[in-house]
């Protein structure tokens, strides 16, 4: 399905613009109003033979509907290859139900059938008329419910026709179609969501610096762009620019434009009463404080409402501390309470009606959550506005019955300034996290506002999309579209030609970025010891890279720009960034080994970091320099929670070295060179393929070196050397020579001006064949990605669901409904996961959870762990509500909890994953005897037995 089309009714289906425009579709010739590139019977010409179809509007139609309109017509124009349509053209008649004197003469005439639209929020159909009026055979009619029901109609129209919300916002250029036909039949659509918006915040340096250059400031200009994209994108809602800006302030034509072009204006959950944030330190007097400065407060806030006027709005209501601060210690109900009787007082005086006729949201944000769950309430109409944790894990949802006139809403974020960590600079938001977290916002009701901080706004295309077209519908949204979705998106922009490569690029460039926000990651974040870990790292980055450079030189020239901005640019960008900070690791590393190459490694970070920049100075230069200063954002050198004000340099190592060559050996597992002896981590026959020994030069000259194994079963291989005659050797066992049981077998490495060293391999040939089907434990820690299981048992109505590439290595596994009431432990659904164990007795079983959060105030959410029919032992995903447990968790982005259980023989048994509580996502189990090796992603994943 269309990108589009996921916006519809679940009863709609609309045609996706880049497959119908690449083929003929003759099987989707059905669906109401969709568009195709061939003729379809009883349809309409859009297009027809390089000549676009007239639109036309009524005068007397809202501003916003005949600015969509004269939009609709550029579109058409552009698809067409700047064709004109001619007097005699099919024509398409678009107006809003009681504005448009020709769309009420067709219901009054029983041509249009509305009964289904009138009284639809937000609701439109296009569908195609026969003889609507004299002369005219045929004509496409798109009718609105109301206004921006009109104008999202037209918009609906021009993408599925094939050209992109994004079209200006990341030059996404519109092809050119010699013909397009519109079936016959009604194509009804209304949203589901009703307030959908987005928030542009934490500005500075880069939307502000760009803004700045290419507008002037944050003025009209600016928000007429940003207006017509969320219109496109089939938004309604803004919370504007706050930092130092105020949207009425800085231009009175803002609010004024956002009110004719149909965009309700709101202002962020700490800016009560439509005043900015900037507009107390440019007005206000004495404190913000109410227990102190009441009658200032009020006056400034009635000012707010009076400059409201009639502009469509959604008034926040509350208070929070001056600059997004907590306003008290502790919980000051009372006081609270107060403020939102007075500021509702205002808001009735003012308008002169009841408080109710005025849309209000009350954000439950941070400490303010507190307030609400201390018991404090506010009348009925207003909107809850629950909030995530600001790492994209919802903190409190509605309670199964609870419902209120003013309804539910979520403030989401794909952008952050604060703790642990800044995270500002580049789109690190898998959509498959977004859709777990807003589908169960949206099973709980929480259906009346959905907002999400999208930070400059670029590089944010995908995730903002992608929450914008679930609100519009999240039925429309299984789990099933996650698959195709990025698919669609990038069919879209590009074409379907290569559609399914860009896929591929987004979904893994999203996965990688989320595992760890770049502004967490340092040279001590993947091991460079244990696993191959960095090493894989950068072999994914690197594997991404690639696959981007090939796409982009088959792409044709004039795509150049968007896919520099879309794909290209957050993948290098990215790479580069990985690979410096694993440079860096290796070069301090490599200085406490002592390895002349430290110097080599410190030089490459100099080059990266270079290179960071000459990235930057790309983008500036796309589209003729149209998007300058758009990814000034710093993200080198953090060492507390707040931005650097530059990118600085880590910090590097260059050690003296002796004059001679002098020959030191590093192995797999240690950190420390290997001065006498070292035992390799173990090799088994269903472990790990090989384990290394560095053998590396301490001095300037070139070292030589003789690696001796103390059997004929196990090999050692010699890579290629590096400079100074650095060698890795591959240590690995011939399994069909090699004698069962364990064995040491001693490597002894002679090398220049050294004594020997003799690395020990530690081999286990085990004369027992693994249970077919079973992970196989084999001398160390067993990870299982939790989608591999042997099987899932669903129970009492609930079933298991995978949710495809979320989280850190592979999926995330979940239950549905999400609405569900606990299970009693051991009674519930289950996953049973095949293990052969090599020996009986204790083994720490840790499981790898997404760090959702408990949004019920109940307590957990829990599951429980088993082996074979073993009585469950119930985990608490959150044992720790420290704020330094919290740090921990949204940094890493994940949940390890770890329970220790026995295992009672050696052979196969079932490891069991207990549902207890919804919400739980299961990422990887990893099995263990005693503490796993150091690493942030964990052993890769263990053998299946075959």
């Amino acid at each position: 399905m269309s990108i589009t089309g996921l916006r519809a009714a679940a009863s709609v289906l609309a045609l996706a613009a880049a497959v119908a425009l690449s083929a003929p579709v003759a099987a989707h010739a059905a669906q109401p109003a969709a568009v195709s590139a061939t003729p379809v019977a009883g349809g309409f010409p859009l297009i027809e033979g390089g000549k676009p179809a007239r639109v036309e509007a009524d005068v007397t139609d809202w501003p916003g509907v005949l600015r969509a309109v004269q939009g609709l017509r550029g579109d058409l124009s552009k698809l067409s290859g700047g064709g004109q349509p001619a007097k005699d053209a099919p024509l398409v008649i678009v107006g809003t139900l009681g504005k448009s004197a020709q769309i009420d003469a067709l219901v009054a005439a029983g041509k249009l059938d509305v009964s289904s639209l009138k009284g639809r929020w937000e609701g439109f159909v296009q569908q195609v008329v026969e003889n609507p009026r004299p002369g005219v055979a045929r004509a496409l009619v798109i009718v609105g419910a109301d206004k921006r029901g009109t104008i999202f109609g037209a918009y609906d129209l021009s993408e599925r026709a094939g050209v992109s919300p994004w079209t200006w916002w990341a030059d996404v250029p519109v092809p050119v179609r010699g013909d397009l036909s519109v079936a016959p039949g009604a194509n009804l659509q209304a949203p589901k969501v009703k307030y959908r918006g987005i928030f542009l915040n934490d500005e500075n340096p880069a939307l502000y610096g760009w803004a700045n250059a290419t507008f002037g400031g944050f003025n009209h200009g600016f928000y007429e762009r940003v207006y017509e994209l969320i219109l496109r994108l089939k938004g309604d809602y803004l919370w504007p620019a706050m930092w130092g800006k105020s949207l009425y302030d800085d231009d009175p034509l803002n609010a004024v434009l956002a009110d004719e072009m149909g965009v309700v204006i709101g202002a962020s959950h700490h800016e009560p009463m439509m005043r900015y944030h900037v507009e107390w330190e440019r007005y206000g007097q004495g404190p913000w404080d109410y227990s102190k400065n009441p009658e200032v407060l009020r006056r400034f806030w009635r000012e707010g409402i009076e400059r409201m006027g009639a502009n469509e709005s959604l008034v926040t209501v509350g208070m929070r501390g001056d600059g997004d601060e907590p306003m008290t210690q502790g919980t000051a109900t009372r006081l609270l309470e107060t403020i939102v009787a007075d500021q509702r007082r205002i808001i009735g005086e003012v308008t002169g009606k009841d408080p109710s006729a005025t849309p209000q949201v009350w954000a439950l944000y941070k400490e303010v959550q507190d307030y609400y769950d201390a018991g404090m309430r506010v009348p009925d109409d207003v909107t809850l506005l629950f909030a995530d944790d600001n790492w994209g894990n919802i903190r409190r949802l509605p309670k199964p019955g609870e419902k209120r006139p003013g309804g539910y809403g979520v403030y989401y974020h794909f952008d952050y300034v604060g703790g642990p960590r800044n995270y500002k600079w580049l789109n690190t938001n898998q959509v498959e996290r977004t859709w777990e977290q807003m589908r169960r916002a949206n099973d709980a009701g929480a259906d009346r506002l959905w907002i999400v901080n999208v930070g400059d706004l670029k590089p944010m295309e995908l995730p903002t999309e992608f929450f914008l077209d679930m609100a519009w519908d999240p039925a429309a949204m299984p789990v099933e579209k996650l698959a195709t979705y990025t698919g669609d998106w990038a069919a879209a922009q590009f074409g379907a030609e290569r559609a399914d490569e860009i896929a591929a690029l987004l979904d893994g460039y999203t996965k990688l970025s989320a595992r760890r926000k770049p502004e967490l990651i340092d040279g001590t974040t993947f091991s460079l010891v244990n696993f191959r870990e960095a090493e894989r790292v950068e072999a994914e980055w690197g594997e991404l890279e690639r696959q981007a450079e090939a796409v982009r030189k088959a792409l044709p020239k004039a795509q150049d720009d968007a896919f520099f901005q879309l794909v290209w640019f957050p993948i290098a960008a990215s790479a580069n960034f990985n690979r410096l900070y694993i440079a860096a690791g290796r070069n301090r590393l490599y200085a406490g080994q002592g390895r002349s190459a430290a110097a080599a490694q410190a030089d490459k970070v100099e080059a990266l970091f270079a290179r960071d920049a000459e990235l930057t100075r790309q983008h500036d230069a796309i589209a003729g320099g149209k998007w300058v200063h758009m990814m000034d954002q710093t993200h080198i050198g953090y060492t507390g929670w707040q931005q650097p004000d530059r990118n600085i340099l880590p910090e590097l190592a260059r050690p003296a070295v002796p004059h001679a060559a002098v020959t030191g050996v590093a192995v797999e597992g240690r950190a420390a060179s290997v001065d006498g002896a070292a035992d390799l981590p173990p090799l088994s026959r269903w472990g790990a393929a090989s384990r290394w020994i560095d053998v590396f030069n301490r001095g300037p000259a070139q070292i030589s070196f003789e690696a001796t194994s103390g059997a004929s079963w196990l090999k050692v291989a010699r890579g290629p050397a590096g400079p100074g005659g650095d060698t890795r050797l591959e240590v690995s066992v011939d399994w069909d020579k090699a004698p069962t049981g364990r064995h040491r077998v001693p490597i002894t490495v002679k090398g220049t001006a050294a004594q020997a060293v003799v690395v020990t391999a530690v081999v286990d040939n085990p004369s027992r064949k693994p249970a077919k089907g079973a992970f196989v434990e084999a001398g160390g820690p067993l990870a299982i990605e939790a989608a591999h299981h042997a099987r899932a048992t669903a129970a009492g109505g609930v079933g298991w669901t995978v949710i495809p590439n979320l989280g850190r290595t592979l999926s995330g596994v979940t239950t549905s409904p999400t609405t569900a009431p606990a299970s009693e432990p051991g009674k519930g659904p289950v996953l049973d996961y095949l293990v052969d164990f090599e020996a009986a007795g204790p083994v720490d079983l840790s499981v790898l959870v997404s760090p959702g959060l408990d949004v019920t105030g109940g307590g957990g959410p829990r599951f429980a762990v088993s082996i074979d029919d073993g009585a469950p032992v119930v985990v608490n995903t959150i044992p720790d509500s420290s704020e330094k447990a919290w740090d921990k968790a949204v940094a890493d982005n994940i949940r390890m909890l770890t329970t220790s259980l026995a295992v009672p023989s050696a052979g196969a048994h079932r490891v069991r994953l207990w549902r207890v509580d919804p919400g739980v996502v299961f990422q990887r189990l990893v099995i263990s005897r005693g503490p796993a090796p150091e690493s942030y992603l964990g052993p890769p994943e263990g053998t299946k037995a075959p």
